[in-house]
C-alpha cells in the first residue's frame, strides 16, 4: 500500500538520501538544514554536519532557525571561529559537499539571493550571499534544494550571488583549485542534473505523479529532460516518521521560545 506523502516530505527525503555516510556537508539554513538532519536521524548517522557559525559534527535535536542558533553549538562536537571554519575547513577542501537553497535559480545553476529586479532598483532585497558564495566555489560538489516555480526558475537571475557555471555554462573551465559546483538540484517536483558537455540544468527524474507538463509549466526556460527519465523512489515509512517528528519538536520547540 502507497504512504501518504506531501511534495515537500517527498523533497526533503530525496534531498536527504543526497547524503552518505562518508561525507562532510556544509549546511545552509532552511531546506537543506531539514535534508541534512534528516539523512542523520536514518541512512547516515556519521555524516558530518557543519554550519557556517563554526559548529563541527553538529547534532541538533531542533532545525536552527539561523546560524546563530544555540541548538548548533550546543549539539556540536567542537565549535571554531568563522575564520578557522572558511580558511582552514572550507577553502583547504575539506569539506566534500555543500548544501544550500535559494530564492532564484537558473539554466546554468547560478543561483541569486541578493535582489530581484534591477540592481540599482531593485524590487525585493534579499538576505544576501552569508557564506553561500565560498561554499559554491571551495566544497567539492554542492547540492541545491529549492521548491520549483516559475518565480524561482528563471532563465536568467536578476543577480549571480553564487557561481553554478555562469552565465554560459562555462565558468568553471579551467579553474582547477574550485570545485565541481552544482551537481543534483531537488525540487518538490523532480530531480535535475547538469549536462555534462553544456551545463545546462536537464531533468533525470520525476517524482512520483508528478508529469512533465508540470516540470515545464513551473520552468522559466525550455526544460531539457534526459533521455531516460526516471521516477524518484517514494518515501519509505521510517524517513516520513523521522521527518514529522524532527519538524514536529521545532516547531514546539521554537513556539515555546517566543
Amino acid at each position: 500500500m502507497s504512504l501518504e506523502f506531501t511534495s515537500s516530505e517527498m523533497m526533503s527525503v530525496t534531498a536527504a538520501r543526497a547524503l552518505n555516510n562518508d561525507m562532510t556537508c556544509f549546511v545552509g539554513i532552511g531546506l537543506p538544514s531539514e535534508a541534512a538532519n534528516l539523512a542523520r536521524l536514518t541512512h547516515a548517522p556519521d555524516v558530518t554536519l557543519i554550519y557556517e557559525s563554526g559548529t563541527l559534527q553538529t547534532k541538533p535535536d531542533v532545525l536552527p532557525l539561523s546560524i546563530g542558533d544555540g541548538e548548533l553549538c550546543e549539539s556540536a562536537l567542537t565549535t571554531v571561529s568563522v575564520p578557522e571554519m572558511f580558511r582552514y575547513w572550507l577553502q583547504g577542501g575539506k569539506v566534500s559537499v555543500g548544501f544550500l537553497g535559494t530564492a532564484q535559480i537558473d539554466r546554468y545553476a547560478n543561483i541569486n539571493t541578493t535582489l530581484i529586479g534591477d540592481y540599482r532598483e531593485p524590487k525585493v532585497r534579499l538576505p544576501g550571499g552569508g557564506g553561500a558564495p565560498e561554499i559554491g566555489t571551495n566544497a567539492h560538489e554542492v547540492f541545491i534544494t529549492v521548491k520549483h516555480s516559475k518565480r524561482t526558475f528563471v532563465k536568467d537571475v536578476d543577480f549571480i550571488t553564487t557561481v553554478g557555471f555562469g552565465r554560459d555554462g562555462k565558468a568553471r573551465d579551467n579553474a582547477p583549485n574550485i570545485g565541481r559546483g552544482p551537481t543534483v538540484v531537488i525540487t518538490d517536483l523532480c530531480i535535475l542534473k547538469p549536462d555534462p558537455d553544456t551545463k545546462e540544468l536537464v531533468v533525470t527524474s520525476l517524482h512520483p505523479g508528478v508529469t512533465r507538463e508540470q516540470v515545464i509549466d513551473a520552468t522559466g526556460w525550455d526544460i531539457r529532460f534526459a533521455d531516460q527519465v526516471d521516477t524518484t523512489p517514494e518515501p519509505s515509512a521510517k524517513e516520513l516518521d523521522v521527518l514529522r517528528d524532527l519538524k514536529a519538536r521545532t516547531n514546539a520547540h521554537h513556539a515555546g521560545q517566543q
